[in-house]
């Protein structure tokens, strides 16, 4: 029997989308006002989601003091009050979407996981949008 548990945890961060290999104006042309050379910004929100069995002895997928400080440690210390494409090194070479992000932090929680544990990021971007990533 597997059951989810999720987390939700917030970071605030700018970024630009843009790919140095493109022209301006296809740059312009593909990601708008993203593209902005000035960046801008989002408070992002996020959700961690574990699954997996639930342990006999603790009656927890996971404990989500763990997974809070995994998330505090691998995602909002990092990314908070960051600018994605200049602070970080997750970033120096990724155009900094939503996609990536959560590719990115996909990655940078799993290895702190249980291999038996499914792990889940969804990014929401906006109140609109979001991106979901699973490993696969």
């Amino acid at each position: 029997m597997k059951v989810t548990v999720h987390r939700k945890a917030h970071f605030n961060a700018a970024h630009r989308l843009h790919n140095p290999s493109w022209s301006a104006a296809q740059n312009t042309e593909v990601f708008g006002k993203c593209n902005n050379p000035n960046y801008h910004g989002h408070n992002y929100g996020v959700t961690v989601s574990v699954r997996g069995e639930i342990d006999p002895g603790t009656g927890y997928v996971i404990d989500m003091k763990v997974l809070k400080q995994l998330i505090r440690t691998h995602v909002e210390e990092p990314f908070d009050h960051r600018n994605l494409n200049l602070d970080t090194e997750e970033f120096k070479n990724v155009n900094p979407t939503a996609e990536n992000i959560a590719v990115v932090i996909w990655h940078k929680l799993r290895p702190h996981l249980n291999d038996a544990l499914e792990l889940k990021i969804t990014l929401h971007e906006t109140e609109r949008n979001s991106v979901e990533f699973d490993g696969h």
